[in-house]
């Protein structure tokens, strides 16, 4: 099954759930907000993607963050997952799961794909 992760008021969420829904691509919806994240799935993701392109460092969240927590999410060590700064990024994401870029469509394989991008998600639809 396919999950997509978002919020609903965000566009990319919007335009990533029309575009499933008229290929006929069926899926799970996963709100950040109404349903959290679990540190299992912040931990997955930041082995299969660099913090960076995972972490949304324009939004709101991240500009409340402390600078001490700025830091950890983008030290050089966050994707080792025997790392402190991997441990801590962890905790941090899932308190504020809004972090997180959207949306992340999780395909059938596993694979992450963050943001709304047809071509991606047309070649998922064509797998």
């Amino acid at each position: 099954m396919i999950t997509l992760y978002g919020i609903s008021n965000c566009d990319a969420v919007r335009k990533a759930k029309q575009y499933l829904t008229a290929q006929s691509i069926d899926f799970h919806y996963h709100d950040f907000r109404k349903d959290g994240l679990s540190p299992e799935l912040v931990s997955s993701w930041l082995k299969q993607m660099a913090a960076d392109k995972l972490i949304n460092r324009r939004s709101t969240t991240w500009k409340g963050l402390t600078k001490a927590d700025q830091a950890s999410l983008i030290d050089s060590t966050v994707n080792d997952d025997s790392s402190e700064a991997n441990q801590l990024a962890i905790k941090i994401i899932v308190a504020q799961p809004t972090l997180v870029k959207r949306p992340v469509l999780v395909s059938r394989n596993g694979e992450p794909i963050i943001g709304f991008c047809e071509s991606s998600y047309r070649q998922l639809a064509n797998a």
